[in-house]
């Protein structure tokens, strides 16, 4: 029978994966954060950036915030890629992956990831979203888990998709994203759909 979280919502932090650590963002990780939301390429299909140092900093502000909330309502994550050697070293901040509670009464969250473009291609957005997928619905017993994109952003839907999440429909002209009004994606998948 599936865990149902009936208190505040909680993650078991860090979570970990062969490849990656997902760990709350702190102080120190301003520079690794404003080399990805600074760039163009990564804020395309985004209603955000490309970011001022400002910005950035304001970013990582609201993330400590968020993480004082009590309950806490969004986890926005570090994308931590796993050095070799000893203690971590090597280890590089390569992006970030998000869960919102948008409806706790329903528990209902949306996902969202963002990285580096040297580090596109090579599945960290879909193993980041799979183990965060998995744990809101093992942890925070969600029900549903959403995502939108751009519709443009195939990569993005690629990723939904191969998370085993379903195209539920299309929000036209929904989204003002970079000077333009642009149709959404909506998918999502459900606690059954990880076998929880």
């Amino acid at each position: 029978m599936r865990r149902r979280n009936t208190g505040g919502p909680m993650l078991d932090l860090p979570l970990e994966t062969p490849r990656l650590i997902l760990r709350d963002f702190t102080a120190r990780d301003f520079e690794a954060v404003h080399a990805y939301s600074s760039r163009e390429e990564v804020t395309r299909f985004l209603v955000w950036g490309p970011n001022t140092t400002l910005q950035s900093k304001q970013t990582i502000r609201a993330y400590l915030d968020d993480q004082k909330e009590s309950p806490r309502h969004n986890f926005d994550l570090a994308i931590v890629r796993k050095g070799e050697g000893r203690r971590g070293a090597g280890q590089r901040l390569i992006g970030g992956v998000g869960l919102k509670l948008v409806d706790w009464e329903n528990r209902t969250a949306e996902i969202g990831y963002v990285l580096h473009p040297d580090y596109w291609g090579e599945g960290y957005a879909l193993e980041a979203a799979q183990i965060v997928a998995h744990a809101g619905f093992a942890d925070l017993g969600l029900q549903r888990i959403i995502a939108t994109c751009d519709q443009r952003n195939k990569a993005s839907a690629r990723v939904m998709e191969k998370l085993g999440m379903r195209r539920e429909g299309v929000f036209s002209g929904s989204k003002y994203i970079q000077g333009e009004w642009s149709d959404e994606f909506l998918y999502a998948v459900l606690a059954c759909d990880f076998g929880l």
